[in-house]
């Protein structure tokens, strides 16, 4: 099997903990070689160095740019950068995996397709958590049609917690909707449809964040013929509800990273009923026992962030080497970025 040699920009909490890492899997590693790296703290190389003694050491992405050997460009760099470095590298030549949040705008997302179709390159953002085996095992529930229509699905990533690195700061695209937010609302928008919302309302505030972004968030958008979605980030909610659950015609289910338990009811097995418009006998209320099937399910691996990059990165050599399609394409990512958008339109204190 080929390997692909990948240079990434960036040796922090992105590049190191999750690339390398999940690089470093089996599945991953039998595919990709890294080649490359570099890092504005150069001393933050030195552990992957040690690892890959093949491995160069370039002093800025610019060099690392101008090595032609380099097959893939991860750009693990700060939020703000992600466009403007992106299109360095596919000016270069280069293909390009772009980490999450590609941009805060729509604006600055179609600079970087066109870029990629301008020039025949692969472009791919990191979305590692679409192949969460939680969020794929309330896909196949949603999907399967033993819950009915599926009226609304709510996604919530709540904690209590006090942050103030970087990912604080509005103008270095930081806060919990462009950071913690984009892993779920790429999933609500997947179980939502391919289709863009008629309704959207958001609502932002700063409450625990050190910095000058947002860090509660909450969300609500539909569309005809699709489930409500209610979607919450925040970071002042001990009491948190599960990361899923949806609402459904004959049943719905409730999931937890790693556990997921559902019920739902056939119709064809519920008592037979019809309108009654006369009050009920003894001002009695509706009222009957409906024949439940409860059913759980458990993720039986460990199934970490890097777990999850190294699907990733199978599902992009795919892409490279074998005409494969994106799991996550560029349209999914520019509709998920149209919405932040209108978040921010409608927040304008954290623009």
């Amino acid at each position: 099997m080929k390997k692909l040699r990948v240079g990434i920009i960036g040796q922090g909490r992105s590049g190191r903990n999750i690339h390398v890492a999940s690089l470093k899997r089996s599945n991953a590693a039998d595919r990709f070689e890294i080649a490359a790296i570099t890092d504005l703290i150069p001393e933050r190389c030195l552990e992957t160095r040690s690892e890959f003694p093949d491995c160069k050491v370039f002093a800025d992405y610019q060099q690392m740019l101008q090595d032609r050997t380099l097959d893939l460009i991860v750009n693990a760099s700060f939020s703000h950068q992600h466009v403007p470095i992106s299109l360095e590298a596919m000016d270069a030549g280069f293909h390009v995996l772009c980490e999450k949040p590609l941009a805060k705008t729509t604006i600055e997302a179609d600079r970087a397709i066109a870029k990629s179709r301008e020039k025949g390159l692969v472009f791919a953002v990191f979305q590692e958590a679409r192949f969460d085996p939680t969020f794929r095992k309330v896909l196949e529930i949603c999907r399967s049609g033993i819950l009915g229509r599926i009226v609304m699905a709510r996604f919530t990533r709540n904690n209590s917690a006090r942050r103030w690195d970087w990912q604080t700061q509005r103008e270095r695209n930081g806060g919990a909707l462009l950071n913690t937010g984009s892993h779920s609302l790429d999933q609500a928008l997947k179980l939502f449809g391919d289709v863009i919302p008629e309704r959207i309302f958001c609502c932002m505030d700063r409450v625990n964040s050190f910095g000058n972004a947002e860090d509660h968030i909450k969300l609500v958008f539909s569309r005809e013929g699709c489930p409500t979605i209610d979607f919450e980030v925040s970071s002042c909610a001990p009491y948190s509800p599960p990361r899923f659950q949806v609402y459904g015609e004959f049943g719905g289910l409730s999931g937890t990273p790693g556990h997921v338990e559902w019920k739902y009811y056939c119709p064809e097995e519920a008592p037979s009923r019809q309108l009654v418009v006369e009050p009920l006998p003894n001002r009695s209320y509706c009222n009957e026992k409906l024949p439940w099937h409860c059913l759980t399910w458990n993720d039986a691996g460990e199934h970490d962030t890097a777990w999850l990059g190294e699907q990733f990165y199978v599902n992009l050599y795919e892409v490279l080497l074998n005409n494969g399609t994106l799991e996550v394409t560029l349209d999914e990512v520019r509709r998920q970025i149209s919405i932040i958008e209108e978040c921010f339109r409608q927040n304008p204190q954290n623009l």
